[in-house]
């Protein structure tokens, strides 16, 4: 198994979503070799707590800044778009053509298409699982940019992802999903795609176990990895939009802030009634929150915090862009709203209306628990390994 990223401390949907396969996929008699990346070396202190499931876990360093001028001019100068050059490790192709050699393996399972550089050529079946389709997210983000000649470049590399990323389609021989949507995306491109979903999920024994109680002041939370363009976003939205509606009406009322690197993307906005801020545990904010309000309108994959707050018994209020991957039903599990406006109406209703709150929270809850737990889903995803392999483990 590839992975762009080492799957532990869960920091990231990326690594919740690797970590908690891995973990299950082991318990079912998966013999697994790690090959992921890291930004520094401080990261390795981890590999410890993979190597509980894994036969071996090689470790590998990427830059650890994306945007250095090395990056930029290698971008520039190869037909690789910028999303490879980035997450490619020396010495990593080398360590694993050897690795072929010497043993035996049944499937290669690559974790996003940007570390399938790194794969050598070879005859043993690939397992291709792509957790959004990259080109379709930084083309969301490229059409609304201001300055030409940078959206001109931005462009031009998002040609070249999508070159790459449906040649690796086609040089898998099967590729995973996170959603209907997401597999009709790649249908639509290569009609002939041997493509099957194994949707993200949530530990919901874990997120149900209550460590904190619900704060009495109306709290609105967006939780996220703010590394990734969708989140910052969707803060930029909720803090300019929606925010100052719900202000006007419930003068007590907080907005939190938290997930990866919150404090360094949005300093300025910290204040006495909003918090910016990374926690250990996230079950935490999830259980003293009130609402998790996500503005998402960038599309692709499926949202962990959707999840995690549904496992949580926290409402969501999120957008029809925002829910896609899950069987959430509008008004039944989540409040599904679309323009600025109509979300902060929705965070106004739900906090006045106790019976609609208790009702959207306890389906959610029941939903994901019945849907989208990690045991079905690693099954599931073991089932497709077995197929590919040739052999029943």
């Amino acid at each position: 198994m590839l992975t762009p990223y080492l799957p532990y401390p869960l920091l990231t949907g990326g690594q919740t979503r690797s970590y908690n396969l891995i973990k299950r996929l082991s318990s079912l008699g998966h013999e697994i070799t790690l090959f992921c990346l890291v930004k520094n070396d401080a990261e390795r202190k981890y590999v410890g707590e993979l190597e509980k499931y894994c036969k071996q876990v090689s470790v590998f360093n990427r830059s650890e800044k994306p945007w250095t001028v090395k990056n930029i001019l290698k971008t520039g100068l190869s037909f690789y778009p910028f999303l490879v050059v980035r997450n490619w490790a020396k010495g990593e192709r080398k360590v694993i053509e050897t690795k072929l050699k010497e043993e035996k393996f049944d499937l290669i399972h690559a974790e996003t298409f940007y570390v399938m550089p790194h794969i050598p050529k070879t005859n043993i079946p690939i397992l291709l699982v792509e957790q959004t389709i990259e080109y379709l997210v930084y083309k969301h983000f490229a059409d609304s940019f201001k300055i030409p000649f940078l959206k001109h470049m931005l462009y031009l590399d998002i040609a070249k992802m999508k070159y790459w990323e449906l040649k690796y389609w086609r040089q898998a021989k099967k590729v995973v999903a996170m959603s209907d949507d997401d597999r009709e995306s790649m249908l639509f491109q290569i009609a002939s795609l041997d493509c099957d979903i194994v949707p993200n999920g949530v530990d919901s024994s874990y997120f149900g176990q209550k460590i904190a109680e619900k704060s009495k002041i109306p709290t609105i939370l967006y939780l996220g990895n703010f590394t990734w363009l969708q989140n910052k976003e969707a803060v930029g939205i909720l803090y300019e939009k929606i925010w100052p509606l719900i202000k006007e009406k419930i003068k007590n009322a907080r907005l939190w802030i938290i997930g990866k690197d919150a404090k360094e993307f949005f300093p300025k906005l910290e204040s006495e009634d909003v918090r910016v801020e990374e926690v250990k545990d996230v079950r935490e904010v999830y259980q003293k929150a009130s609402i998790l309000v996500a503005p998402i309108y960038g599309g692709g994959g499926t949202r962990y915090k959707n999840f995690e707050a549904f496992a949580s018994g926290l409402p969501v209020i999120t957008t029809s862009i925002g829910i896609r991957g899950t069987d959430a039903k509008d008004g039944e599990d989540v409040l599904i709203k679309n323009t600025p406006k109509e979300i902060a109406d929705a965070v106004l209703q739900l906090l006045k209306d106790r019976k609609l709150y208790s009702q959207i929270a306890d389906n959610a809850k029941k939903m994901v628990k019945e849907k989208y737990d990690w045991d079905p889903i690693a099954k599931k995803l073991s089932r497709i390994y077995e197929d590919l392999g040739g052999e029943k483990v």
